[in-house]
């Protein structure tokens, strides 16, 4: 049995409550296909950690958690305070591998109610906004061009670009303000 949502979004009322998590697929030039896993603070906006690699196995989610921890708390390894993550129901999230990560880190992990994405609107959200901002407009010649390019790309959307929802302020300047 695994935790579901009640139909609740994915915002949260302050920093460092909830992450959202996701893959996607990206076409990597000669390279074919490529799995992008994000992760974000639903406060903030924040994309805290990613990881792009040819497979989208429980070690990419994994990686993109991990690196989310480490920007968020300069560590990796049980967080301070009650977190929860909120996921899709694939099988990379439900897997042995990265469900037992995710108990040893300390995080509550919650999964939206089967085809119901809107329950994890805020990084469906990112994701669109990746592909509209990011990967239609380049074509990518290998996983390492975009590889480099999505990551000056979040650069650019945690720190430069304004949102709308945070009353015109960077991610990064919303998580300045609340820290």
């Amino acid at each position: 049995m695994r935790p579901r949502v009640q139909a609740l979004p994915s915002v949260a009322k302050a920093s460092n409550e909830r992450l959202s998590t996701d893959l996607c697929r990206i076409g990597a030039g000669r390279d074919g296909w490529a799995s992008l896993a994000l992760v974000i603070d639903c406060h903030t906006q924040e994309l805290l950690g990613w990881h792009l690699s040819r497979t989208g196995r429980a070690t990419t989610a994994a990686s993109a958690l991990g690196q989310a921890l480490i920007a968020r708390f300069g560590t990796l390894g049980a967080v301070p305070q009650p977190l929860l993550l909120r996921s899709g129901n694939g099988l990379v999230f439900t897997s042995r591998h990265y469900t037992a990560l995710v108990r040893s880190y300390g995080l509550r992990q919650e999964f939206i109610t089967p085809h119901c994405p809107q329950q994890n609107g805020m990084v469906e959200r990112v994701i669109r906004t990746r592909k509209e901002q990011c990967v239609h407009r380049h074509r990518f010649e290998s996983l390492q061009n975009a590889s480099r390019v999505i990551g000056d790309w979040i650069g650019f959307y945690n720190h430069q670009r304004p949102h709308q929802a945070l009353k015109m302020k960077t991610p990064a300047e919303a998580y300045a303000l609340v820290a």
